[in-house]
């Protein structure tokens, strides 16, 4: 007997009926003639099915007909159900493998040992219910005898409970709706309570048709749900990067409503010079069409910020490409970027709940971020603000979800997430789920992205450097020699030659095109990168040079030199870095 892979809570038969029912007056209610059991027909249809959950839907039906129409019930179902796939349709061979979900019985039966909710209902071939589920008939054993009860009971210990606690009629019906076959409801009585009779059979089988097709839709909404989820999931990072001087941490919480899920995401992204880029976002509305968008902004956000380092930057882009999607979305989004140089983070935010900061002795405050419009809304630019994420300090980044309810100030619920929030860091590090911890009365309502940055010192093998160059012919030999120098000091004389050749087109183009240099930035982590910043507000591009050219050729050395190398904006100009492998016996 029976199953619950929905819930996974463990039921006895005796936990679900109070002792206080009176029995006896129960069984003199039960449905005789057929206008009592017209009306009892008619009020499973409110009962049963009161929501789309597998398992409360099962035990929803053995709760209503215990005690009205036996003294004991469960459910099986099929395990291809609970995984959301279809039941089993006519002609398949033997009987499919089932679960138990559901039971009830009254106090009295309290001794019988079914099959616990969540178990595998692993029978013998000559069991009822194996005929029962084999033929998709019903089955009545009216007056139990001895050996009757083997054929019943999955187990001889279950069998010698059913006998001494005086079951002696018993009856099983199988579950069918839209002609597929998903379990089984089997039903039995003890002592004070009648046979059952063929009209019995009728009635269970009438009732297990009605709550057959409940099941069958909470199957379906289940199998929607995780086809939505399983999207949600795949468009989310898998993975965090190795981001210098930043530890992150993140977690996704799932809705808690069914039809809950949606476009939440999160992002984190190794940026050139050991920066590090961090999004939330949230697209309003719920289902695939809202993960699809989703996975969309993911892409062009990541896009953006391979090209463009400043996050206002990125969320006006973005703001465009809203407002020509088809569908006409509205997405929040906050954006940083956080620097190991200055150890500090730049933040701009579009429509987005404002993040938090942690110190190192757990007192939070809000971080001030510009009010921007959300996205598709069509009100850009977005200002930018920056802030000291110091050593020991955590950013904390979030959606809606985390602290939206059906009632209450939103301005209180940050208060309360500012109180919880330091257990949910304590949860974070020691890889929990930060979504259980209460923030009071009332329920989420939506899912959740928590996205936590703790800053700290460079890890061993990270090490970063910044100067100042002259604004003169002189930058290019000073770029060298402080390259060079620095390399000796690592350990890696052998990148100098390649390192001072890229270091002196970077600084020539500067020069050139740029208005001069302004910083000569070198990081060395799993790979060597070179960086200098100007003024320039046009991003270098590689020329096709003639043979009798004199110059053009420097950023195809660069390219060929290098293992990648790119450029992108900032608010005072433009930064352009090269990167070179570093080799394994170097590391």
């Amino acid at each position: 007997m029976a199953t619950s892979g929905s819930n996974g809570d463990r039921h006895r038969w005796s936990t679900r009926i109070p002792r206080s029912v009176r029995r006896a007056a129960a069984v003199l209610r039960r449905p005789r003639t057929s206008r009592g059991r017209l009306a009892w027909l008619n009020r499973a249809s409110t009962t049963i099915g009161t929501t789309l959950d597998l398992g409360r839907t099962a035990q929803e039906l053995t709760d209503f007909v215990v005690p009205r129409l036996a003294d004991g019930a469960a459910v099986d179902l099929l395990e291809s159900v609970l995984r959301g796939e279809a039941g089993a349709r006519a002609g398949g061979a033997g009987a499919p493998v089932t679960r138990a979900v559901a039971v009830s019985a009254v106090p009295e039966l309290e001794t019988l040992e079914p099959d616990e909710p969540g178990e595998l209902s692993v029978h013998p071939q000559t069991l009822i219910t194996v005929h029962c589920l084999r033929n998709r008939e019903p089955v009545l054993l009216s007056r139990m005898r001895r050996d009757d009860y083997r054929r019943v009971a999955p187990t001889a210990g279950a069998a010698e409970a059913m006998r001494r606690a005086g079951v002696h009629s018993y009856m099983a019906v199988p579950l069918t709706a839209r002609g597929v076959l998903l379990g089984a409801a089997d039903f039995v009585r003890g002592p004070g309570s009648p046979p059952f009779t063929r009209s019995d059979v009728e009635l269970a089988t009438e009732l297990a048709s009605k709550a057959a097709v409940f099941i069958d839709n909470a199957r379906l909404y289940g199998r929607e749900r995780e086809h939505v989820l399983s999207l949600q999931r795949s468009l989310l990072p898998r993975a965090t990067p190795n981001t210098p001087g930043l530890e992150v941490f993140t977690h996704y919480t799932p809705s808690p409503d069914p039809g809950g899920v949606g476009g939440d995401w999160f992002d984190v992204m190794a940026l050139p010079g050991g920066r590090t880029a961090l999004v939330v976002g949230d697209v309003m509305g719920h289902g695939v069409a809202a993960a699809a968008t989703m996975g969309r902004l993911r892409t062009v956000s990541r896009t953006l910020l391979g090209m463009d380092t400043a996050p206002d930057r990125v969320l006006a882009r973005l703001d465009l490409v809203v407002r020509d999607l088809e569908d006409d979305p509205v997405a929040t989004c906050l954006c940083a970027v956080y620097d190991p140089a200055t150890a500090s983070c730049t933040l701009a935010g579009a429509g987005h709940m404002p993040p938090l900061l942690v110190d190192a002795s757990g007192a939070v405050s809000r971080v001030e971020v510009p009010v921007g419009a959300p996205l598709g809304a069509g009100v850009i630019p977005y200002d930018p603000v920056t802030v000291p994420v110091a050593a020991g300090q955590r950013l904390v980044l979030y959606t809606d979800g985390l602290v939206k309810t059906r009632e209450g100030d939103v301005d209180a619920w940050l208060r309360r997430l500012a109180d919880a929030l330091p257990e949910m860091v304590e949860r974070l590090l020691d890889a929990q789920d930060p979504s259980g911890i209460p923030l009071g009365e009332g329920s989420r309502l939506d899912e959740s992205v928590l996205l936590m940055a703790a800053g700290g010192e460079l890890p061993e093998g990270t090490d970063l450097r910044v100067w100042p160059l002259p604004p003169d012919g002189t930058a290019a030999s000073a770029a060298r020699s402080l390259v060079t120098a620095q390399l000796a000091r690592w350990g890696l004389e052998e990148l100098a030659d390649v390192a001072e050749l890229v270091v002196s087109e970077l600084v020539g183009n500067a020069l050139r095109y740029g208005g001069g240099p302004g910083q000569l930035r070198l990081m060395r982590h799993d790979r060597l990168t070179l960086e200098v910043s100007d003024t320039g507000p046009d991003l270098p591009q590689i020329q096709h040079a003639r043979l009798s050219d004199e110059g053009g050729r420097g950023l195809q050395l660069v390219n060929m030199l290098s293992r990648r190398w790119g450029s992108c904006r900032t608010p005072d100009g433009k930064v352009v870095w090269a990167e070179q492998d570093i080799p394994r016996a170097l590391l």
